[in-house]
């Protein structure tokens, strides 16, 4: 399930970062309310990215990136959550 969700999110990435330029209008005079197509597609297409960037926030922040059973932290752990750092050897710097 985990990878399918993967993969989802991959393909869905690569189709909104492949039509972000809108290539299909290349050369086109057409005008909209004084703008041109090419660039309401432009607009548009960031809004339906950001939509979609919500959306990928909400479900599947972190996905593909989790390991299985080794967290990169070499052995330390944090037993507090708001500790940001391990104190240096000796004590605390001036």
């Amino acid at each position: 399930m985990r990878r399918t969700e993967l993969a989802f999110w991959i393909a869905v990435a690569v189709v909104l970062a492949g039509l972000t330029v809108p290539w299909f209008l290349w050369g086109s005079a057409t005008v909209v309310a004084g703008l041109p197509v090419w660039l309401w597609w432009h607009v548009g297409w960031m809004g339906l990215a950001s939509i979609v960037f919500w959306r990928f926030a909400q479900r599947a922040w972190g996905i593909g990136i989790e390991s299985t059973g080794d967290d990169g932290s070499g052995g330390k752990r944090l037993d507090r959550p708001d500790r940001a750092r391990e104190s240096p050897p000796g004590g605390e710097s001036p």
